[in-house]
């Protein structure tokens, strides 16, 4: 349960009221959130991502990281590095999982009336379905803070987004 302080802070850090917020999946040390738990369908269309990154702080560091054309050097690493490659190929597996693994069991139903599961079995990291690609460093970063994502791991070896001082 989110507390109204909590939901504030949210609202503040997106610009508007959030749709589809089930939980703070992550905060910062001094209770800053970081990353949201969002549901698998919202408005009655799939939402492409679980983990959503809230956090203003991380989100102007990671874009500035993209910027710089960071995305495209990380794909030709995933296509250069067999190994980086199969990380990545487990952690959109373990993604797909851990969404289904979130889902109560009016949303599965839900899923298999509108007819998304086929759909929800191939999106990935951010609503990704070529998983050879990467659509958003944030995703990744947001996925890496509440569980294993290489490429976050990989930005915060670096970059030291970990070592960031996180106020927003």
């Amino acid at each position: 349960m989110l507390l109204p302080q909590q939901l504030a802070t949210i609202e503040q850090q997106l610009g508007r009221r959030p749709r589809g917020l089930k939980a703070i999946a992550s905060s910062s040390a001094n209770g800053v959130p970081l990353v949201l738990k969002m549901r698998p369908l919202v408005d009655n269309k799939p939402f492409p991502t679980v983990y959503w990154l809230s956090s203003r702080d991380l989100h102007k560091a990671i874009s500035q990281i993209e910027m710089v054309g960071t995305v495209k050097r990380l794909e030709k690493r995933l296509q250069d590095e067999p190994d980086l490659m199969a990380a990545y190929q487990a952690n959109q597996r373990e993604y797909v999982a851990e969404r289904w693994a979130s889902c109560s069991s009016e949303d599965l139903a839900e899923l298999t009336r509108l007819g998304y599961v086929d759909l929800l079995d191939t999106y990935g990291i951010g609503g990704l379905r070529d998983w050879e690609q990467i659509r958003c460093l944030h995703m990744h970063y947001a996925h890496h803070l509440c569980g294993n994502n290489v490429i976050g791991q990989w930005l915060d070896e670096h970059y030291g987004l970990n070592e960031l001082l996180i106020t927003n």
